[in-house]
């Protein structure tokens, strides 16, 4: 299989939070950083640096490599940790999140492909990992069960798709776009609702800039 018919594992959460999102990140190449970006790459410094460490049993290992052949997706995880269990050794991914605990589900399918690419690659079950979110700087436990499962094969058989057919979704302006560091190059307001839609939003703004009925 060629390499280049591998994805990235974050993209997995960029698609379950905004299909547009996602989209414009992994089909058209764009990106653009906001505060919280920013902090959510301060936090990933230490854990994206290579490096392992042993302490009361367990085996630590940082910014490990991670492919999964079945979902045809690559990835770093933050951090693993193996604890030993009678003669093996069983994988436990940590991913690290900037935010608070309700994710809403979008970060159990990167972590469930971790979990799913460290199977394949060791040849010994994972069943569970975590989330550590740096605002409570707690973890929170993520089984991974047969719904979890399956839920990301779909979203990666989707991704797949997408980029594949390059596809670009309509926006869905909600909450979520207030915080998206691609909100300028998104244009929700605009790609939302066609051309008479565009037309209004563009009306407005330079009623904004120049005063109703001013002149440029």
């Amino acid at each position: 299989m060629d390499v280049d018919d591998f994805l990235p594992i974050s993209a997995l959460q960029h698609l379950s939070y905004c299909p547009r999102q996602c989209a414009l990140i992994h089909v058209e190449r764009l990106w653009e950083d906001n505060v919280r970006t920013v902090e959510g790459k301060l936090l990933h410094e230490r854990a994206d640096e290579p490096g392992h460490e042993r302490r009361a049993g367990v085996r630590t290992e940082r910014a490990l490599w991670l492919r999964s052949e079945r979902l045809r997706l690559v990835g770093r995880a933050d951090v693993v940790e193996f604890c030993r269990e009678g003669a093996v050794e069983r994988p436990h991914p940590v991913e690290y999140k900037r935010g608070l605990r309700g994710d809403f589900g979008h970060n159990e399918l990167q972590l469930c492909a971790q979990a799913m690419a460290l199977e394949e690659m060791l040849g010994v079950e994972v069943p569970k990992g975590a989330l550590f979110y740096g605002k409570t700087r707690r973890r929170r436990d993520v089984v991974f069960d047969c719904s979890l499962r399956e839920r990301t094969v779909l979203f990666a058989e989707r991704l797949h798709a997408m980029v594949r057919d390059r596809l670009l979704p309509v926006a869905e302006p909600g909450p979520r776009c207030e915080h998206c560091s691609l909100r300028g190059l998104c244009m929700p307001e605009v790609s939302a609702g066609g051309e008479a839609r565009a037309q209004r939003y563009l009306a407005r703004l330079f009623s904004e800039q120049h005063g109703d009925g001013g002149e440029p």
